[in-house]
């Protein structure tokens, strides 16, 4: 029960600081999942988030039910789930309490200005986080490449883009016999 109790904690903190969606959260788990809890290893957590993606509903949220899962079985799940709703809800709640009498307010508009700005810089630390250990030879630098362009310059859902990456690496590691650096 301690340790459901300390999953709950750990991933209430992580919701609680998580604006901005799925690829924002990504550099944050990596520090306290995978750095300071060791619950999951950079490549697991990788690999969750990619799961979390191509699955219906919330990406954060995915990834935090994989990893309770892999912490805790069940139990956890359920637990690092809650965990991570948690301080939505309640913020939530409290922005709709306050947001009608005041989202005109130029203080509130700089403020969410200023959020925006910081969720930026938080994605393109995930995105620099992964790239490291995910662009390691010249097929990765191929697979991330085509995948840039087409998300970039077309319409492509970002779902059939990863499923036809998850395809590709498949076929160029497995069947093909690369061998990665």
């Amino acid at each position: 029960m301690k340790e459901l109790w300390k999953l709950y904690r750990v991933f209430f903190s992580i919701g609680i600081c998580t604006f901005g969606g799925g690829y924002a959260m990504l550099s944050l788990l990596q520090r306290v999942i995978v750095e300071q809890y060791h619950w999951a290893s950079e490549e697991e957590l990788m690999d969750y988030y990619a799961i979390g993606q191509c699955t219906p509903g919330i990406i954060a949220l995915n990834t935090s039910t994989f990893i309770g899962y892999k912490y805790k079985k069940l139990p956890g799940a359920i637990t690092a789930t809650l965990g991570f709703l948690s301080p939505s809800i309640l913020i939530i709640v409290l922005i709709a309490a306050f947001m009608t009498n005041y989202a005109s307010l130029p203080v509130v508009n700089h403020a969410f200005a200023g959020i925006r700005i910081c969720v930026c810089a938080l994605i393109l630390d995930a995105v620099l986080k992964l790239g490291k250990k995910s662009i390691v030879d010249k097929s990765s630098v191929i697979i991330f490449l085509v995948v840039v362009g087409l998300a970039a310059f077309t319409n492509i859902s970002t779902i059939l883009l990863v499923i036809a990456a998850g395809i590709a690496g498949y076929l160029i590691y497995y069947v093909m016999g690369s061998k990665r650096a």
